[in-house]
């Protein structure tokens, strides 16, 4: 990746070998930025945050101050996310050996307002550096000017240019498809001209602009008043708002058909953002654009959304040294292909199967190739947004922060991967019309195993913190309560349930959120990963008995439990799962720590190297985030360590299927 001049600035002090320990603080975030991840990574440095004493002291101890003690020679970063002078309340013994600096936002962009640019998304810094050596302004500028300036530069935004109905829409559309994160402050400011001009006093632009879901759902309900248009002609009499329904005011009807409208329109719909709607008069429409987004013949549809999907697939796989949130966009247009592929009402296979199957290897190739380069900087990530699972319970710490009567739930679904979450979801939009989902997603620890990424969501911290459970699960509850207890709540205000999985179950949800001081529940719902474990008809087969199963309606009633008594609902999973073929069974007798389909699992790098020999293409994992004896072998491409003949559904690589998983926050529409 090219570095960007900003971030020459920061890594021309980290030269190997000049003092075995550096002490840099950083109060903005700059060294958690993937690209300087990725710099400090590449000249041999390790990097630790500190954050918590005790978790420090522990990675420290057991990680750097023996291999010291030994004579071995390491370049560690401990980063502080805090100015220089408190540098000097680290440990008396971090000073001695470290040497100490500084880095801020207010050094690299000395003319721009400072609250405005450290509300920016650190990625978003290469476009500023760019605008400010090229415009280079000669006296600093004030809150207002800043403003102005960064929305123009780096986000593309000249609020003087919307001045009517389509501009309006243009940039709307451009700003939530990409998924751009504006900060707050710049859509109060830009809000605040729309409204002075006076040319969208209806719009609500105050939901809107800043929110992804409230704009999509705005153009959902107006798409019916549009066809309705595109059915009567042009002359016919408009029907006003109320005649719709609509939860969102202002105008009824959106020129869809604009040029810089459709060109978004048709991806919305394909994509699963925008849900095609029947129509009394389908077949005055069927010969116009406008069939993206109708409802005709099942099959006809879904071949038709197929088609479009895969040729958007193809034309967007990120490239080597994308950044981290491009994959998990992609992963959700991934997610649709296979919610589409594996639908068990699809027959037709030949030519378009061929196609996927294609497709889907370059996919595997990429994602491989850079989650390969790319993991070891994504844990360090600032958790605002969540990009890993100890990264999630940081969320919701924020809306108990938020308020003091302010309750949360965590949900997590053991195994569910993004597209079978496709699967659930329409399932839900038809149980619960009510129901809104923000839908994100983040990127599962590796090995993508239950012990490891389930746990360290509810501990809210790496897998190196908790060696002694690690191949285990019994701990979560202790590790979630802990965490909270942390936060400042009681013991007594949080919860924790497993093993749900039909309706009775939710006897012991209802009793547990039930009672008034519990404010942090954490559940596991696993039956998805009990149907992956007994599965034997493919990924065609989980996709037909998860949505069975979702049909029988327990998850709907454990959401309406949990919104009836005023939670904060986040569903999220620990891992995936793919369809995989037999590579053969390792004859490494009980040397494996762990013994899974898609890893194994050794304490010892000879025993792991041994059964490497027998699978050359096996990939040996790096104990990344984890403790250094857990030694992950990987199967290779989309297979498993089972008999060649079986091809059994597995989760525990690096497929895009089961590395990146939903996180979704759940909500019900204002009435």
């Amino acid at each position: 990746m090219a570095m960007g001049s900003w971030r020459d600035e920061i890594l021309k002090e980290f030269t190997p070998q000049v003092a075995r320990l550096t002490l840099v603080a950083d109060p903005d975030g700059l060294l958690l930025e993937e690209g300087i991840l990725k710099g400090i990574e590449e000249r041999g440095f390790e990097l630790i945050p500190f954050d918590d004493h005790v978790a420090f002291r522990f990675a420290y101890e057991s990680r750097y101050r023996s291999r010291w003690d030994r004579g071995e020679l390491t370049d560690l970063v401990v980063v502080l996310r805090a100015a220089a002078l408190d540098l000097r309340s680290l440990p008396y013994d971090l000073l001695q050996a470290g040497r100490l600096l500084s880095f801020n936002l207010g050094e690299l962009f000395p003319n721009l307002s400072y609250p405005i640019i450290d509300a920016l998304d650190r990625s978003d810094l290469d476009d500023l550096y760019y605008a400010q050596e090229r415009e280079k302004p000669d006296r600093p500028l004030g809150d207002r000017q800043t403003r102005g300036f960064v929305l123009r530069h780096v986000f593309g935004v000249a609020p003087e240019t919307i001045r009517q109905e389509s501009d309006l829409m243009r940039f709307l559309l451009r700003r939530h498809y990409r998924g751009l994160r504006i900060p707050q402050v710049l859509d109060s400011y830009l809000i605040q001209l729309l409204r002075q001009n006076g040319l969208f006093g209806e719009w609500p632009l105050e939901r809107i602009v800043p929110d992804r879901e409230a704009f999509f759902a705005f153009l959902q309900e107006r798409w019916p008043a549009f066809l309705d248009r595109q059915a009567a002609g042009a002359d016919a009499v408009r029907e006003p708002v109320g005649a719709y329904g609509m939860e969102f005011p202002g105008p009824a009807e959106i020129s869809f058909d604009h040029h810089d409208i459709r060109v978004y329109i048709d991806n919305l719909f394909l994509e699963g953002v925008l849900q095609q709607v029947s129509h009394p008069q389908a077949d005055k429409l069927v010969d116009s654009w406008v069939i993206v987004g109708l409802k005709t013949e099942p099959k006809a549809d879904r071949n038709r959304r197929l088609d479009g999907l895969v040729q958007a697939v193809e034309q967007s796989i990120p490239r080597e040294g994308a950044h981290h949130q491009d994959w998990l966009t992609f992963a959700h247009r991934w997610a649709q292909v296979n919610a589409l592929w594996f639908d068990p009402q699809r027959q037709e296979g030949g030519e378009r199967e061929d196609q996927l199957r294609s497709v889907r290897a370059r996919i595997d190739e990429a994602f491989t190739i850079w989650i390969r380069q790319r993991f070891g900087t994504l844990h360090n990530q600032p958790p605002s947004p969540p990009v890993m699972p100890h990264h999630v319970p940081r969320l919701l710490a924020r809306r108990i922060e938020e308020s003091r009567s302010a309750k949360v739930a965590l949900v997590l679904m053991d195994g569910l991967a993004l597209d079978q979450w496709v699967v659930v979801q329409q399932v839900l939009s038809d149980q619960r019309p009510a129901l809104r989902f923000r839908e994100g997603s983040i990127f599962a620890w590796i090995p993508t195993l239950t012990m490891v990424s389930r746990q360290a969501c509810f501990a809210g911290r790496p897998p190196l913190y908790f060696p002694s459970s690690i191949h285990t699960t019994e701990r979560e509850p202790s590790a979630w309560r802990r965490f909270w207890v942390d936060e400042g709540l009681s013991s007594a205000e949080v919860g924790y349930e497993k093993n749900l999985r039909d309706e009775p179950d939710l006897a012991r949800v209802d009793e547990l959120v039930s009672h008034p001081k519990v404010r942090a529940v954490g559940l596991v719902v696993d039956k998805v990963d009990i149907i992956m474990h007994g599965m034997t008809l493919g990924s065609s087969g989980m996709h037909n008995l998860v949505r069975q199963w979702a049909h029988q309606g327990a998850l709907a009633a454990l959401l309406d439990m949990l919104l009836d008594r005023g939670f904060a609902v986040f569903l999220t999973a620990d891992h995936g799962n793919i369809e995989t073929g037999g590579c053969g069974r390792p004859a490494e007798g009980s040397v494996a720590d762990l013994r899974g389909e898609r890893v194994r699992v050794y304490s010892d790098q000879s025993l792991r190297g041994r059964v490497k020999e027998r699978f050359p293409d096996a990939i040996e994992w790096p104990p990344i985030g984890l403790p250094g004896d857990y030694l992950a072998l990987l199967a290779p491409d989309r297979q498993a360590f089972v008999r060649e003949t079986d091809s059994p559904v597995a989760h525990g690589g690096i497929t895009l299927e089961e590395v990146v998983v939903p996180l979704i926050e759940i909500e019900r529409k204002s009435s």
